[in-house]
């Protein structure tokens, strides 16, 4: 018999039902009973076909209105003060979004991936209380069906390592508290059922744990494990390997524990003490994470490999983690090329992978489909590894052939040629690269894109708004212009679109956060540049203006983090593709005459590993896929890159490898806090730190931006700084983006004269 599981399930539907009901709601035209009624929809919807795909083991409170950390919070009564007032789904939605009186909680990326969780505030006075509602209807609701769920709940060690104390107290110190809650939420769960399956996701514990850390775990699942003799405990971790953490859980009590073998073959290395434990092991082996469709063959001799050590009685299959990080179903895109169709699974195919793959792990019959099924699979495998449309021979010998990976001059003799070259004063001032993108603006675009205008109307209503732009950063005094972007709906799909090994589909939503969903491109195959990227529309920029426009161009990796990569090469190969292509339509740029190129890596933190003997290999990858995207770059060419992140201390000298010749960072929440440590490791490049925030619609006065300018100057030389916005101006409103920069032109003037005078 197979025995399978799945770690949760997707909660946003096949066609984002779920955002849907959420927005209509939130804007009253709805009520809460209409969107309860067509969440419960969803999850027999999503229970039901879990079932009929041959799920055994299948998830319950993995449902969501937003996010099950901030669900976690409302469960144990951990709500700020500013909220006391606040009941039911006005305080739920509240702590998410906020409301005209207090704040929301922060929202952060959930580890490596591009999901967001809330973050729970924990203040040394908090009451906490249990509110098991939700956990114990949402299991009925499934009984109700016929179906008998597994009860998903938030593992308390990873629930207090992701909060913050309002009070800058341990978190850790309401450890006991919580746990005095769990165990009365297990006494209340030991009573659904004769025997209930209870998983913790502990997604904390790949991480490189403290010892503190790491005593807390056994006294913990000591207590969780021996609540209740009908309720077997599963600890799931997923993202990287969890060997330290799961090493003191084989010396508890739980029943199981779900590891990721995908992106944590670390994994393999505890199977012996898993086995001398005689612990089920929940082997996760179809991707969470990524689209790409299983290889049965090779799944089954990765199991193969774990049978050797673990018994089949202790065996079950799994996905690697939550398939909350992929697209629905494959069902509806019939626009998507048949043959890259062909390799992608997303949440609903998965299942049947998981099925089919535990079925053949124990030898189990599989019916006629599943029979062709496996068949087919091996056949799709093997076209894949030699088709043309995956494997571009051109690129492969192209970068065999390399023999410049970097630009030849040094920093010391670029930067004086660039200086006589561009004559730029010192605290130059210019934007990080895209402003409002208008009503209009995205009408001509998706009007282009049906087809419903010409391409010549389009690109006429593109230049008229590249027009204003360069005439409105003449007219305040901007140094160094941008063109605006407006042809670029997102700084990503754009290259994507034009680049060759990418494809694009109609309904692949995935869930950001509460309604909020990505769509991002697929690296299918191999990168290359077969046309210009930006060429037609920097030079345009530049012949309306006598003064510098620069290129804009998004990094190589940044493009790789912020897309579905495919899975048969090294993430590192993929990259330098796209630095390869990248590093052509630089050299274009330059023979037209646009010197100063900006490449951003706004992503380039994010794809970080979340264990610190992985980090090295990922930075020195990263590193060089910059260094060969600005690798032709001619010593009077000036390379800019801009990172949208605020924590520089742990990369400071990966960014100095990258070996920009300017860096724009987002700092203005952090005055000259942040650029200390430039100034302690002698940074000697020229920096742009963001002298106002965008993500508010506030427009910071002249007075505002002389001081942080003058924060600035206290820590580094003036020849050294470039004075400019955090981040930008896409989803900014143009009122506030004309005197914010009004005022920022203004500030850079104040502080000159007073510094000349």
């Amino acid at each position: 018999m197979s025995k399978n599981y799945v770690i949760a399930f997707p909660r946003i539907g096949e066609k984002r039902d779920l955002k849907i009901a959420l927005e209509l709601y939130w804007s009253g035209e709805s009520s809460y009973e209409t969107l309860r009624n067509e969440a419960s929809n969803i999850r027999k919807k999503h229970w039901l076909e879990q079932k009929e795909s041959g799920i055994d083991f299948i998830s319950s409170n993995d449902f969501s209105f937003y996010d099950n950390i901030l669900d976690t919070s409302i469960l144990l009564n951990v709500i700020p003060a500013r909220f006391k007032d606040l009941k039911d789904e006005e305080l739920y939605f509240a702590l998410a979004r906020g409301n005209k009186e207090a704040a929301a909680c922060e929202m952060t990326k959930w580890f490596n991936t591009n999901y967001h969780y809330i973050v729970p505030e924990i203040s040394k006075d908090a009451n906490f209380e249990l509110n098991s509602k939700k956990i114990i209807e949402e299991y009925k609701e499934a009984k109700s069906i016929g179906i008998k769920t597994k009860i998903n709940l938030s593992g308390i060690i990873t629930y207090l390592g992701l909060s913050k104390s309002v009070d800058n107290e341990d978190v850790y110190l309401n450890l006991n508290k919580i746990l005095s809650l769990y165990v009365e939420l297990l006494k209340e769960i030991s009573l659904l059922d004769d025997e209930i399956i209870v998983q913790f996701d502990e997604a904390l514990f790949v991480k490189d744990l403290d010892t503190k850390t790491l005593s807390l775990i056994k006294p913990v699942y000591d207590t969780l494990a021996k609540v209740s003799s009908n309720i077997k405990i599963v600890v799931s971790t997923y993202f990287e390997h969890s060997n330290e953490a799961s090493k003191i859980l084989l010396q508890t009590p739980i029943w199981a524990l779900s590891l990721d073998f995908v992106h944590g073959s670390d994994n393999l290395l505890i199977l012996d003490d898993i086995k001398k434990s005689n612990k089920v092991l929940i082997a996760g082996v179809v991707d969470g994470r990524n689209i790409f469709k299983s290889d049965y063959e090779a799944k089954v001799n990765l199991l193969n490999i774990i049978k050797q050590s673990i018994k089949e009685e202790n065996l079950i299959i799994s996905s690697s983690c939550s398939l909350l990080h992929v697209p629905y179903t494959l069902d509806n895109e019939d626009k998507l090329d048949t043959e890259i169709k062909d390799i992608l699974a997303f949440a609903r195919e998965k299942l049947k992978e998981i099925s089919i793959i535990s079925k053949l792990c124990f030898k189990s019959e599989l019916s006629k489909s599943e029979k062709e099924e496996v068949v087919n699979n091996k056949i799709i495998q093997d076209k894949r590894k030699l088709s043309k449309t995956f494997n571009n021979e051109k690129v492969q010998n192209e970068l065999k052939n390399l023999n410049k990976l970097q630009r030849s001059d040094k920093y010391e003799d670029r930067i004086k040629v660039q200086k006589e070259f561009f004559k730029y004063e010192d605290l130059t001032t210019t934007t990080i690269g895209s402003f409002p993108q208008t009503p209009e603006v995205r009408k001509s675009r998706r009007l282009y894109k049906k087809n419903e205008i010409s391409k010549e109307v389009y690109e006429n209503d593109m230049k008229e708004y590249i027009n204003d732009c360069i005439s409105f950063q003449e007219e305040i005094g901007l140094d160094v212009l941008v063109h605006g972007e407006p042809e670029r709906n997102d700084m990503v799909e754009y290259f994507g679109e034009l680049l060759e090994g990418f494809a694009f589909t109609q309904f692949a939503w995935v869930q950001s956060y509460g309604s909020r969903c990505v769509k991002p491109p697929i690296i299918y195959g191999d990168v290359s540049r077969e046309k210009e990227l930006t060429v037609s529309w920097a030079t345009y920029a530049q012949s309306r203006t006598s003064k510098i426009v620069k290129g804009m161009l998004t990094g190589p990796v940044t493009i790789l983090n912020w897309s579905f990569v495919r899975d048969d090469i090294k993430k590192a190969e993929v990259a330098k593709q796209i630095a390869l292509a990248l590093s052509h339509e630089i050299d274009d740029l330059q023979k037209a005459g646009i010197k100063m190129i900006q490449v951003d890596e706004a992503a380039f933190k994010e794809g970080y590993p979340l264990r610190s003997s992985n980090i090295k290999a990922y930075e020195k990858w990263a590193v060089d896929s910059f260094r060969l995207a600005v690798s032709k770059a001619h010593i009077d060419t000036q390379i800019h890159t801009h990172m949208c992140y605020s924590q520089f201390n742990d990369i400071i000298s990966t960014i100095e490898d990258m070996d920009a010749d300017v860096i724009t960072i987002e700092t203005s929440r952090s005055g000259n806090k942040l650029l200390k440590i430039f100034k302690e490791v002698g940074y000697k490049k020229e920096l742009g730190p963001g002298v106002y925030d965008i993500h508010s619609p506030r427009v910071p006065s002249v007075d505002e931006i002389v001081k942080q300018i003058n924060l600035l100057l206290e820590v580094l030389p003036k020849k050294q700084l470039w004075i400019n916005p955090d981040c930008g101006l896409k989803t900014r409103k143009w009122p506030e983006v004309k005197q914010s920069l009004k005022n920022l032109v203004e500030a850079v003037h104040i502080v000159r004269n007073a510094k000349t005078s």
